[in-house]
């Protein structure tokens, strides 16, 4: 591994000019590679770290270097200076490989049905900016009065306004479950399928028996966007990017993962001190706007709220508290239960088939997460969904794939909230 070393060494002067920094125009992908590389021994392991070490690597899964183990497949993301020298270099450290995209550009821009990038009308079926997500809420509003209100829970760093939308019925005290999407910037299947489940809520009601009585008997309380700030950023700037846009430090670097922002062994297990790490935790728990915003509401509603559903991608992955420990949760068998009914449900649609199971065990430990969180908070039916795809298109997973996505994921939220329904008190 000598000369490994002194090739990092040399590699590294490289790395400093590609450091995460606050950009200051749109950042194009033109020739950025992204790898899979399968780990097979500790050997491997202990490269990629020292790799990603000398180097920026940008990993898509698992999300930090810190949670590279032997056997797992590592996604990570290479700028176009250093994409031929890390290809070298896993060729003679002798890694199997696959590049899953060879110009990112061009993958980004295929992500998009043709034209929809330049409009501005919603639509289920596309992606929408964060501008057109706000007038949907409201519009939403408006023409379902009796099912939807809107209500501002804050503001993020950068001053936006925090919209929570209550879906259902008004017919006295209620059970309700508080869904959470976008809380890492780049995952846009995820507030894609927020507004797909309002929308579902509001055409079904009446028509379908299944969900006539669940919002008969529960409201909803839908963040569509968490990370408001960093959702602008990945549309303007850095279609990247993960974090929230916060500056608290003396460092460039910018952002805090929100995912890692909650009180919950805040800065324990999977997360950093660095302001440049991905998975920077921030300099305090609660630090950021937009996690007090929600860890507020959630505690004025806490004794209504019976179930928290947060979503993110990618992997298909169904997960239940804990992330920040191995130990089961005192309720693990009836998580566990319910996960796998709902995976089962998900998967009579198209036949994608979700792996299931506690956070930390399943993909890997992470402290300060909103899941256990809200689980710690006395909501005993907390579940986190990892959405399309295993890898093929990662976060570029394309609009032709929306309505699929959150037609099955449909099935297993209602799977979920069914329990919820009969089982909680």
């Amino acid at each position: 591994m000598a000369q490994s070393r002194i090739m990092m060494f040399i590699v590294l002067l490289f790395g400093l000019l590609v450091r995460p920094q606050a950009a200051s125009a749109a950042h194009h992908f033109d020739s950025e590679k992204v790898f899979r590389v399968a780990t097979q021994n500790e050997t491997q392991v202990n490269f990629l770290k020292e790799l990603a070490s000398a180097i920026k690597l940008d990993f898509w899964h698992p999300d930090s270097v810190h949670h590279i183990v032997n056997g797992i497949d590592v996604d990570f993301q290479v700028s176009s200076y250093l994409a031929d020298h890390v290809q070298t270099k896993l060729e003679q450290n002798e890694l199997q490989y696959e590049i899953l995209f060879h110009n990112l550009q061009e993958e980004i821009e295929k992500q998009f049905a043709r034209g929809s990038h330049f409009r501005k009308r919603h639509s289920y079926l596309k992606y929408n900016d964060w501008d057109t997500i706000v007038a949907w809420t409201e519009r939403i509003t408006r023409n379902n009065p009796k099912m939807v209100s809107r209500i501002q829970i804050g503001r993020t760093y950068e001053g936006r306004p925090m919209y929570l939308l209550k879906v259902g019925k008004e017919t006295g005290r209620k059970k309700v479950i508080f869904m959470e999407c976008g809380i890492h910037a780049r995952e846009w299947i995820s507030p894609a399928f927020c507004q797909w489940f309002v929308k579902q809520a509001t055409t079904k009601y009446g028509k379908d028996k299944e969900m006539t009585k669940i919002l008969d008997s529960v409201n909803f309380y839908v963040l569509p966007v968490l990370n408001i700030d960093g959702y602008v950023w990945t549309w303007t700037e850095d279609r990247m990017w993960r974090k929230n846009r916060s500056n608290y430090s003396d460092s460039d670097c910018i952002g805090t993962d929100l995912n890692r922002n909650f009180k919950d062994n805040w800065g324990t297990q999977g997360s950093s001190d660095d302001p440049c790490d991905e998975i920077y935790c921030g300099p305090s728990g609660e630090s950021e706007e937009e996690t007090k915003a929600v860890a507020n509401f959630i505690r004025d509603h806490r004794a209504v709220i019976k179930g928290y559903i947060s979503f993110h991608s990618y992997s298909e992955l169904l997960m239940f508290p804990y992330g920040y420990t191995y130990k089961m949760a005192p309720n693990h068998d009836e998580l566990n239960k319910v996960a796998k009914g709902a995976v089962d449900a998900l998967s009579t649609l198209y036949g994608t088939k979700y792996t299931y199971g506690p956070i930390a065990q399943t993909i890997y430990p992470a402290s300060g997460a909103s899941l256990d969180w809200a689980y710690d908070e006395g909501i005993k039916y907390a579940y986190v969904f990892e959405l399309r795809d295993h890898g093929r298109y990662g976060f570029l997973l394309p609009e032709s794939k929306i309505r699929p996505t959150c037609k099955e994921t449909m099935l297993a939220v209602k799977y979920i909230t069914s329990h919820i329904l009969a089982s909680a008190p």
